[in-house]
């Protein structure tokens, strides 16, 4: 997939986050959700830019994913406690909560770029290093003008219909 189609698998997967985060009435953790999800909708492709790494390869795994949420994690963690004595609606959260929102904000991103590659015939090796099998659904092309538009659109939709119906309901 190109950036487009990204985009779009990331809000796909953003909507139902986004649902339930405006149920609950989080909308600033919402929108920075939807942001950060955006921000690392590419970051597995980061292996263009590096030297000996073969795209497709560990950056599109789910071992990446996990060191991507770990990451992310470990910074919820560290700013739950700089926001401890605030006064911000942020700063309710606990040190855990920030940690796993984190974590799955990292892993969510990196996955929604993995689900978005599975469907080009190319496919991802979701199990590397465990194993050598590309997982594809072989659907299109990833240069696909209308399939990355498609998904694009599709995302748009999805999560403006969640963010209208987590407001509404």
């Amino acid at each position: 997939m190109y950036r487009k189609g990204h985009y779009g698998v990331s809000l796909l997967v953003f909507a139902p986050i986004a649902f339930v985060l405006l149920w609950f009435e989080q909308t600033n953790l919402a929108v920075v959700t939807g942001a950060a999800m955006l921000w690392l909708a590419m970051l597995p492709d980061v292996d263009h830019h590096l030297p000996g790494i073969p795209h497709r390869g560990p950056t599109h795994s789910l071992a990446f994913a996990a060191l991507v949420g770990g990451a992310f994690g470990a910074a919820g963690v560290a700013l739950s406690d700089a926001l401890s004595g605030s006064q911000t609606g942020v700063a309710a959260l606990s040190g855990i909560s920030f940690g796993v929102l984190g974590f799955a904000i990292g892993a969510l991103a990196v996955v929604a770029h993995l689900l978005g590659d599975a469907l080009t015939p190319a496919g991802v090796n979701f199990l590397w290093p465990l194993s050598g099998l590309t997982y594809s659904l072989g659907l299109w092309a990833a240069d696909n003008t209308i399939a990355n538009y498609g998904l694009f659109a599709a995302g748009v939709f999805a999560t403006g219909a969640a963010a209208y119906l987590g407001v509404a309901l």
